[in-house]
């Protein structure tokens, strides 16, 4: 678990210090006083990135040259800065050349007020959903997910010059091939583990709401088709004339089914998102079985759209004995106590009003 927290310049702090607790921790407040922002940098202390931004330089707080944030997890006492011009990784006092053994140390999901975007959404959002777990489970998956991105912008680069020079072009076929294979072959077996988990949850949250029990499902939809190489020189010629890569994992997709039909399509917006929870459920889950060790749970202010059967029925399908950071604008609609310390946050400070 993780028992400090410390942040520097952080998005609407300039400091700030949380000690933390097994089990639930509640943060309430207004919408802008900075709830978010907490959980937000749990996040990028213990996998450095943020699901709310495409890069970290938004989370420096304005007029500060970066930010700082650092904590003790178990027993590794991790430390992060950056700044666009300089990131330092610090684990247990040394500092780390690479990302590796720092993200070995801890696994967490976070569920977003977005994450009904995963039902009715773009394609994207799901691929990052699959891609901030599958580098919590497989060593491979991050460093290969990162070749991929590298060939493909470059063999895109070269697509944009003028004049195309497809030789140049073409070069980077085997890398891009031989990395989007392997990420296929990664996305495809992490899709087929995740969708039991996906249905069991799903199951878990009707049946405290009492609904008839539906089948949700997963299926992989690669963009590389079955023969990725095959494929890409299919389409040699509209990448000529469109300027850039048609086919690979980067157009991957995972179908989300209900009852075997497209939920997006089908399922109704009390339905969706149901759904979106299961989906990060599920993560918690598989994390848990892989693992033996609950990962921690960031809850970013989910229940706002939920009526309070079902917020009720997410605390109670929450993995047992996993640390929770839950933000919230008020706690009224909770069946029982809370379990753990309730802060409020009011103009961007921690005030304790149950402990």
């Amino acid at each position: 678990m993780l028992s400090q927290l410390k942040l520097n310049d952080f998005r609407c702090f300039e400091s700030l210090e949380l000690e933390a607790v097994p089990g639930a921790q509640f943060f309430i407040g207004d919408n802008a006083q900075g709830k978010t922002s907490i959980l937000e940098a749990v996040c990028v202390l213990l996998r450095l990135a943020t699901p709310r931004a495409a890069t970290l330089v938004p989370l420096i707080r304005t007029q500060s040259r970066g930010f700082a944030v650092q904590g003790q997890f178990g027993t590794s006492r991790m430390q992060f800065y950056f700044s666009p011009e300089r990131k330092k990784l610090v684990l247990d006092g040394q500092e780390q050349s690479g990302t590796s053994r720092y993200l070995k140390v801890a696994r967490m999901v976070y569920f977003g007020n977005t994450d009904l975007d995963l039902i009715r959404g773009g394609a994207e959002g799901r691929r990052k959903f699959l891609d901030f777990l599958g580098g919590q489970i497989e060593p491979l998956y991050r460093g290969t997910l990162r070749a991929y991105e590298r060939a493909l912008r470059s063999r895109n680069r070269l697509l944009k010059a003028v004049p195309v020079r497809r030789q140049e072009v073409e070069a980077y076929d085997a890398p891009l091939i031989e990395t989007g294979e392997t990420l296929t072959r990664l996305r495809r077996e992490l899709v087929a583990e995740l969708s039991p988990w996906v249905d069991r949850s799903h199951q878990s949250i009707r049946a405290d709401t009492g609904d008839i029990p539906e089948m949700l499902g997963l299926a992989y939809e690669p963009g590389a088709g079955k023969d990725f190489a095959g494929k890409l020189a299919a389409t040699r010629e509209e990448e000529m004339r469109l300027r850039q890569t048609l086919a690979g994992p980067h157009r991957d997709d995972m179908a989300i089914l209900l009852d075997g039909h497209a939920a997006a399509v089908y399922a109704s917006e009390g339905q969706q998102r149901t759904l979106a929870l299961s989906l990060r459920l599920a993560q918690a889950g598989l994390l848990d079985a892989i693992w033996k060790t609950p990962p921690v749970l960031l809850l970013d202010d989910t229940f706002g759209e939920l009526d309070p059967q079902r917020r009720n029925a997410l605390i109670a399908a929450l993995p047992t004995g996993s640390q929770q950071f839950i933000a919230t604008t008020r706690l009224d609609w909770l069946q029982t106590q809370p379990a753990g310390p309730v802060w409020r946050l009011n103009e961007r400070r921690l005030e304790a009003i149950k402990t």
